[in-house]
């Protein structure tokens, strides 16, 4: 049974008990600012293997391995790292048919403070649909648990990368 979630969860809380919920249980992270309260919540859970990588395409190949392996794994990520991860999406994933969620800190949009994020920004959901990736932007807390879920199984059962956009306004 699942329990209830918390009136007063924070957005980081909600990532993890949307991977949890998904059955995720093999997290690969790159650093960002947004996800730094989501990646120890990863880390000391027994039940998930977490890999740190310091790059994007990195964090692609060892998802696919991960999943030839039996497991079910989730990518945390800010958006800028989509752009260094296209080749490996591309001519991996997609072409060998390897699910994978992509938990997306979504910067320089709504309320971004830096102007170097913002190009990038734009271009993430255009660049997710020439990648023909589905992505789901939840609206809340609540609905990024059940988005995760969602992105997982159109992940497994389009044997393909789905993304999970967490805009700036989301970790208020």
């Amino acid at each position: 049974m699942v329990k209830p979630l918390p009136v007063d969860v924070t957005s980081p809380e909600a990532v993890y008990q949307g991977m949890k919920r998904a059955g995720i249980d093999f997290v690969v992270s790159v650093p960002c600012l947004n996800l730094k309260e989501v990646i120890p919540m990863v880390d000391r859970d027994p039940d998930i293997i977490h890999v740190p990588v310091t790059r994007e395409e990195e964090g692609v190949g060892v998802c696919a391995g991960a999943y030839m392996g039996g497991k079910r794994p989730a990518m945390l990520m800010q958006n800028s790292g989509l752009g260094n991860s296209v080749n490996a999406l591309a001519s991996l994933n997609q072409l060998y048919g390897i699910p994978l969620v992509m938990i997306i800190s979504h910067r320089g949009v709504e309320g971004e403070p830096i102007c170097a994020q913002v190009p990038m920004g734009e271009l993430t959901t255009q660049l997710l649909e020439i990648l023909e990736i589905p992505y789901f932007i939840p609206d809340s807390k609540a609905d990024a648990i059940e988005k995760i879920q969602v992105a997982w199984k159109t992940a497994l059962e389009g044997r393909r990368p789905s993304a999970v956009l967490l805009p700036i306004p989301f970790w208020r």
